[in-house]
């Protein structure tokens, strides 16, 4: 690409764009100066990397889009790059919302909700993030077997006449019916509030007063169930250990991987590691760290998160490059144990090194690895050019106070980006590198088509699986629900639906009828065709394929094929019990199910392929069936025969849309004249 003129070019602040001759954006950026900033690009090549380089000579084309000050075109910024997902940008490519707690205050009687977004300015107290869900969820059901708040809507308690069954198994209070007075309904929001917060000590030192005041009273009965509330407390806090004196603060460290960059973050509330979280780029280098930090701060806080008041960075990426600053080797043992993200716990941390980020050169990772929870793309990426004003490499204070601003803004209060400044800070980032370590390292393992290549004995690793289940109700609107997983997560854009006719409830029939229809349906084709059932299921597809194929021997098939079944207890029955991580995979040829282990991340796997193509057979066959049912009833309505519901389930998807529709849409139907119309709008609308 030229050099533009640089009359051309705005000197206010605003987002540059560079495009390849394509049209396609390749980088976009952001500059307190727009001219200073890409000129900088057209220095000599010495002095430019070479991915710097590599960019500029794909680029055909800058535009710029200028705002009016350095905060909005950082606002614009994460905007493009989220929704144009630029091959040369630091993008974070898994933007789920992590899970908090949330009371509302202004509500009468308040609940415990679980939420993945922060409505700002709402007036309601948040707790979190956690990264575990399932995690969340077990805090979530233990907080209300010790505090026993409502669960259900602000509506529907409203409108309850009677206690729920949650209050008769004394996990509700019943506020909706008077079981509970307002004061005591306070205290015990006050007292989760607590929880959450960290102030353990000072819940259990309030619930022993009121439990001594009861005792003197002679309600025993109240003070035995303090008792219980006090144990149960103690119980939940007991593996919680202090980190820091006070304070809110997200903690970020970074290792420098042979293959790339990791990335691990401590959330840390109320002087408690509430949680942590790992990301990882694989093809990036500490040239590029200084870029990856604002991209990512910018990114990851702008999704609506919980914002604290201080965040902790090795250093700080507008001040100098990496190479003053000091590094160190970590040792070898994990600070947080692999696994461990129930949010109530965090463990004291000790024997921390001081280093502000560690090279980490002795780990092997193969460079084509996939990341953890975040993605760029391969390695071609620009250097740290995005946040510096001119070719100096030093951005000055100017863009670190409009990162402040910005983060300031969307918190509603005071933002702080700093660099470690005691012991306590060097701990919680050596935390946050162990994490992102760990989470690098089993990432950079065998995939999950690698594993199953192995499992089966496969030559080639297992990309593609597809999965089949059969749903019907006595026979009657059998559906085949295939589901497909491509490098191990759901391509939803090919989940089929497959209407079976002619079974008659026979699950055998109905897998030998779909077989043919999917191999005359073509490909794409699957690495792995697995069949939601044991031997016999599929026995019956193998011998439909064989049957339909008509090129090659008798047995040659295109793809992998096997059948998943539930395990068998001990009186050899299916055992259906939630969490079995027990099922059977079995193969063609062979008699005795796949030596797989239980719990073992193959079997997990297609596990979870096997559950996501029952939910969607069943689903898929449920709306059938409740769509029948009600054809039925649309064909003994005045106008409507079975004709004609047929045509009204084909021209509208569900029944509001039939209610809604005029009597000039109707008429568009064959056959459907102006007073036929009339008639069966009059007929709609009074259902």
């Amino acid at each position: 690409m030229e050099r533009p003129d640089p009359a051309a070019i705005p000197e206010t602040p605003g987002v540059y764009i560079y495009k390849d001759s394509g049209g396609r954006i390749i980088y976009v950026g952001k500059a307190r100066c727009l001219r200073r900033r890409v000129l900088s690009y057209f220095r000599p090549a010495s002095a430019l990397t070479a991915k710097t380089a590599a960019m500029i000579g794909h680029a055909a084309a800058v535009e710029f889009l200028t705002t009016t000050t350095e905060k909005d075109a950082l606002l614009l910024e994460a905007s493009l790059i989220k929704k144009h997902r630029p091959h040369y940008n630091i993008t974070l490519r898994d933007d789920k919302q992590y899970i908090m707690f949330r009371i509302a205050d202004k509500e009468p009687f308040p609940r415990l909700e679980i939420v993945r977004r922060m409505k700002r300015r709402d007036g309601a107290h948040y707790f979190g993030p956690y990264t575990s869900g399932l995690a969340a969820r077990q805090t979530w059901k233990a907080i209300h077997r010790i505090f026993p708040l409502r669960r259900c809507s602000l509506r529907a308690m409203k409108n309850r006449a009677a206690p729920c069954l949650y209050h008769h198994i004394h996990l509700c209070s019943a506020p909706c019916t008077g079981q509970i007075s307002r004061e005591d309904y306070d205290r015990l929001v006050k007292s989760v509030c607590m929880l959450l917060s960290g102030r353990s000590t000072e819940l259990m030192d309030s619930l022993r007063l009121d439990m001594e005041r009861a005792a003197e009273a002679l309600d025993f009965e109240a003070a035995a169930a303090l008792r219980d509330q006090i144990r149960a407390v103690q119980k939940t806090v007991e593996a919680q250990g202090i980190v820091l004196r006070s304070g809110d603060m997200d903690a970020l460290g970074l290792v420098d991987l042979p293959a790339g960059l990791a990335l691990g973050i401590v959330f840390v509330r109320n002087g408690l590691v509430q949680d942590r979280s790992a990301f990882y780029w694989p093809g990036l280098g500490m040239e590029e760290a200084s870029e990856l930090l604002v991209s990512f701060i910018i990114q990851f806080y702008h999704g609506g998160r919980s914002i604290p008041p201080r965040i902790l960075l090795p250093f700080l990426p507008w001040e100098g490059d990496m190479d003053g600053l000091p590094r160190a080797v970590d040792s070898q043992s994990a600070l947080i144990a692999p696994g461990s993200s129930a949010p109530m716990d965090s463990p004291f941390m000790e024997g921390a090194s001081s280093a502000f980020c560690t090279r980490d050169k002795d780990l092997s990772a193969p460079a084509g690895s996939s990341p953890c929870t975040m993605d760029t793309s391969p390695p071609q990426q620009p250097e740290n050019a995005g946040w510096e004003e001119s070719g100096d490499g030093n951005s000055g204070e100017g863009s670190r106070e409009a990162v402040e601003a910005l983060l300031s803004e969307l918190r509603g209060g005071t933002v702080r980006i700093v660099a470690p400044q005691a012991d306590e800070d060097l701990r919680l980032l050596d935390m946050a590198r162990s994490n992102a370590r760990e989470a690098a390292l089993k990432k950079n393992g065998p995939s999950i088509g690698e594993k199953l290549a192995a499992a089966f004995r496969h030559g080639h690793p297992v990309d593609r699986v597809e999965c089949a289940d059969v749903s019907h109700t006595s026979g009657e609107c059998t559906k085949v629900g295939v589901v497909a997983y491509e490098g191990g997560q759901p391509v939803r854009s090919d989940y089929r639906i497959w209407n079976i006719e002619g079974a008659g409830g026979d699950d055998y029939a109905a897998l030998r009828l779909w077989a043919q229809k999917r191999l005359e349906h073509g490909g794409p084709w699957p690495d792995l065709l697995l069949i939601d059932g044991g031997r016999g299921q599929l026995n019956a597809v193998e011998r439909a394929l064989r049957s339909s194929l008509a090129d090659g021997p008798e047995g040659s098939l295109p793809f992998l094929l096997a059948g998943i079944a539930k395990a068998r207890n001990e009186r050899g029955m299916a055992d259906r019990r939630a969490g079995n991580v027990a099922d059977r995979i079995f193969v063609p040829g062979r008699s005795n199910p796949l030596p797989l282990h239980d719990g073992c991340p193959e079997l997990l796997f297609l596990q979870s392929v096997r559950d996501a193509a029952h939910d969607f057979s069943i689903g898929r066959h449920r709306r059938a069936r409740e769509r029948q049912a009600f054809s039925g009833e649309l064909s003994r309505m005045p106008g409507i025969g079975m004709h004609t519901a047929k045509l009204l389930w084909e021209h509208f998807d569900s029944v509001r849309d039939m209610k809604a529709a005029a009597v000039e849409d109707l008429m568009k139907l064959p056959g459907i004249g102006r007073k036929k119309a009339e008639l069966i709008a009059d007929s709609l609308k009074k259902l």
